[in-house]
């Protein structure tokens, strides 16, 4: 069964905490098996904002939660807090991973890698499911596609249930990726992570900060419609819908979709592919 999800960010004011509501209203009702939600860039906020948002899907929308966990900023009472906290919000999913680098956040020592939190968690909490993150073209700080594979199989070996792709924007790349995690003993499902770029202010990041590739398709899109916002948005949906069918065609494991907490885009993608998993179910 091909599932499909969504991912979320919690805001940093009263007028974004409102907002979110109303986003995951709105994604609720388009049924998804999971929605994630990513953790805040203050540490100090870190559990609290994660758990918040957490506790909002899984008990006031009945979705089932997922919260982040970067192993880099969180110490063993970190850890053995929030997922105490995620129990009594009966959330039994966590996403963990190492974290980007943030100058302004200190890190801590009880966790060097992901696969560390994973195995951390596995032994102590054994009833939370684990999912990891991946790269279907290689982290940035990978030497090659066969120590990208040797680090995502730690992972899976420490406890991994799932995993979920960075963005992509080639669906070759993830195709190539699932072949070298089968050829490397990696056997849990591989959720494709998509993001639907919808302006132009987001495309220049990808281009600027991401390692991923980007097809001659895309960037005719961009360089067409750069000087009309709507056009852009509506042709960045498109694209993103037509690597779904792609993927739903292909047997993708599921589709994770980051939302950048715009509703009306999760909807638009739902209204065009919602009957694809009709037919995989």
């Amino acid at each position: 069964m091909t599932t499909l999800s969504y991912e979320v960010f919690p805001p940093n004011s009263m007028v974004g905490i409102n907002h979110l509501n109303q986003v995951l209203t709105s994604l609720r009702d388009l049924s998804p098996d999971f929605i994630s939600v990513t953790c805040n860039s203050n540490t100090k906020q870190l559990a609290h904002e994660t758990v918040r948002v957490a506790d909002y899907v899984e008990n006031d929308c009945q979705v089932p939660a997922m919260a982040h966990l970067p192993a880099w900023y969180l110490s063993r009472e970190d850890v053995d807090r929030i997922l105490e906290q995620l129990r009594v919000c009966h959330v039994d999913r966590v996403l963990v991973l190492r974290g980007d680098e943030r100058p302004n956040l200190e890190k801590k020592t009880d966790f060097a890698h992901a696969s560390d939190l994973i195995a951390y968690i596995k032994q102590n909490y054994p009833d939370f499911q684990i999912t990891g993150a991946c790269y279907p073209e290689k982290h940035p700080e990978s030497l090659s596609m066969v120590d990208e594979i040797q680090h995502l199989k730690l992972k899976v070996e420490a406890g991994c249930d799932q995993i979920i792709t960075q963005l992509f924007l080639d669906n070759h790349s993830y195709y190539r990726f699932r072949e070298l995690c089968a050829i490397g003993g990696i056997d849990v499902p591989i959720i494709a992570g998509i993001m639907p770029v919808v302006n132009e202010r987001q495309a220049n990041r990808i281009l600027q900060t991401s390692a991923v590739t980007v097809p001659e398709k895309f960037k005719d899109i961009l360089a067409k419609y750069h000087n009309h916002p709507q056009a852009l948005k509506q042709a960045g949906i498109t694209y993103a819908i037509d690597q779904i069918v792609d993927l739903v065609t292909n047997d993708v494991s599921g589709i994770h979709l980051y939302t950048m907490n715009h509703s009306d885009t999760a909807r638009q993608v739902k209204q065009n592919i919602g009957s694809l998993f009709q037919v995989c179910c």
